[in-house]
């Protein structure tokens, strides 16, 4: 009698202890399809080497797709994510073959009962910037210069704090290296990060992110302090704007030509404006004008007496096809100092203009 009553109870518990494990636990996907068209119709049909995202020419091509489980619940929390597409093909190339296709796996506990106070280990999206690898996040289309070339991932450990009227965001971070799972051979040298986040109302958004660290071996060991600044407005009910500037100064190598006033460091500036107009619920129209000026070549190296000094312009406009879906379609022109692009016939030319749609859906 005994074991008849014991079965439907541990029925009912094991029924029970899912149901509550099914409601910690969230899965999630992610694709996004695009096709691009450069007009220097490269044969190799890849776009110049600092375009990391949607960069293949004349080929429709997945540039993510991605399934995420995330569990949080009471004082613990955890995400991890796989993925595949152009966009780990080409950000993750200096990663091991194995780690190539995880997106975020990371684990957190919440270190105090009364306050919003959480350590987070692992590999977890960039706390840089205001662009991130999923699309239908991003104001844009394709992703700017500054984006392209500042990590989109890290590794490492975050302590991270949030105020309790959610209007302040505090990190700070011990990581790995300048997007690195894994560090650069010969290097031992920690680097670190901090996130300074300032909502003051439901329309605005200001960020102060910092990098510093040596991302070479230590036998080179060359110094990189970089700070990424942004503002985030909603102006009216239909016009957005982000405001950005990203600035980052390095230690030059040994035998570097210096610039004038800059004595054993190089610099490179990244300003960037972004207004997106609403048109309606499921239209919206966005611009962008970006300047990066890397010189010395920290980030972008060209071997040309300006170095890596380029203008950009784009428009894109997007429709929701439906609450999930998101169709849009971007014109983009680069316009270098120097001659650092090639054109149809294979020449050096200062200009580079490509076009780019994609069809992105996300579940749920």
């Amino acid at each position: 009698m005994k074991r008849l009553l014991f079965l439907p109870l541990l029925g009912i518990v094991l029924s029970t202890s899912a149901q509550q494990l099914d409601s910690a636990i969230t899965l999630s996907a992610y694709a996004e399809m695009y096709y691009s068209f450069d007009l220097a119709e490269p044969e190799n049909h890849l776009r110049p080497g600092f375009v990391y995202s949607y960069n293949r020419h004349n080929e429709v091509n997945l540039n993510l797709g991605m399934v995420k489980l995330n569990y949080a619940k009471n004082n613990v929390r955890g995400n991890i994510a796989l993925m595949a597409g152009t966009y780990p093909q080409y950000n993750l190339a200096a990663e091991p073959e194995l780690l190539r296709s995880v997106f975020e796996a990371n684990a957190g506990v919440k270190l105090s009962k009364t306050r919003n106070l959480w350590l987070d280990a692992g590999i977890m999206p960039s706390h840089i910037g205001f662009e991130s690898a999923i699309g239908k996040d991003c104001w844009n289309l394709t992703r700017s210069l500054l984006a392209d070339n500042t990590p989109y991932y890290e590794a490492g450990a975050r302590v991270s704090y949030t105020s309790k009227n959610e209007k302040w965001y505090a990190s700070g971070l011990l990581l790995n290296g300048w997007q690195r799972i894994t560090r650069v051979d010969g290097n031992n040298t920690p680097a670190f990060g901090t996130q300074l986040t300032y909502k003051p109302n439901s329309t605005t958004t200001i960020n102060w992110s910092t990098f510093i660290g040596n991302d070479k071996p230590d036998s080179v060991s060359q110094m990189r302090i970089f700070n990424n600044l942004y503002a985030q407005f909603q102006v009216t009910k239909r016009l957005g704007l982000i405001l950005g500037c990203d600035i980052g100064m390095e230690e030059a190598a040994s035998g570097d030509s210096l610039p004038t006033g800059q004595a054993g460091t190089n610099t490179f500036i990244t300003p960037i404006v972004i207004p997106r107009f609403k048109i309606n619920d499921k239209t919206y129209v966005a611009a962008r004008w970006e300047l990066y000026q890397d010189k010395d070549g920290v980030i972008i190296a060209t071997g040309t007496p300006n170095g890596f000094n380029t203008m950009g312009y784009s428009l894109n406009f997007d429709r929701w096809v439906s609450t999930n879906v998101l169709w849009r379609v971007e014109a983009r022109m680069l316009q270098s100092e120097d001659k650092v692009f090639a054109d149809a016939d294979g020449k050096a030319t200062t200009s580079n203009t490509f076009f780019t749609t994609s069809l992105a859906i996300a579940l749920p």
